[in-house]
């Protein structure tokens, strides 16, 4: 999800719900600590050079029960990062504490702002050797009219 995009569902909302993977809600006493601009410069193991740009939000939980992070506020933090971080229309990644830090992609469902699972990936497979994966067959499915059978001679 853009920052465009999250901005266009704060409008829409009176309350904000982020829900974990597993379906789990963030507590509704959580805050959103830092909104800022993460610029990651890399080489990948094939040698080529990168440059990924994304908005990171870091939600917190507190002991503070008493105030909730209302949609026009993150909107205005939003709005303010923006403006003061020179922050363009940049896919949104999120931080939220687990047993470790974990990160997160954002999507929405219409209700609750979805953290979703990101996976590590080689970007150089073409350049570092990795074979393509093969597909799996069931040997039930295979064609029986070009196999061999005891006793044919064929083997």
């Amino acid at each position: 999800m853009k920052l465009s995009e999250i901005k266009s569902h704060l409008k829409n909302l009176k309350t904000i719900a982020f829900e974990l993977p597993d379906g789990t809600l963030v507590p509704s006493h959580f805050h959103v600590t830092e909104v800022g601009k993460v610029t990651k410069n890399f080489i990948d193991c094939g040698g080529t050079v990168r440059n990924e740009e994304v908005v990171n939000f870091q939600l917190w939980n507190a002991a503070d029960y008493d105030h909730r992070l209302h949609p026009e506020k993150l909107a205005h933090i939003i709005e303010l990062s923006e403006k003061t971080l020179a922050i363009p229309d940049l896919e949104i990644e999120v931080e939220y504490q687990g047993t470790t830090i974990g990160k997160f992609g954002l999507d929405f469902n219409g209700t609750n702002f979805l953290l979703t699972t990101k996976q590590t990936d080689c970007l150089a497979k073409d350049n570092c050797g990795i074979p393509e994966a093969k597909p799996k067959l069931k040997m039930a499915t295979l064609e029986s009219g070009n196999s061999c059978t005891p006793n044919s001679g064929c083997c």
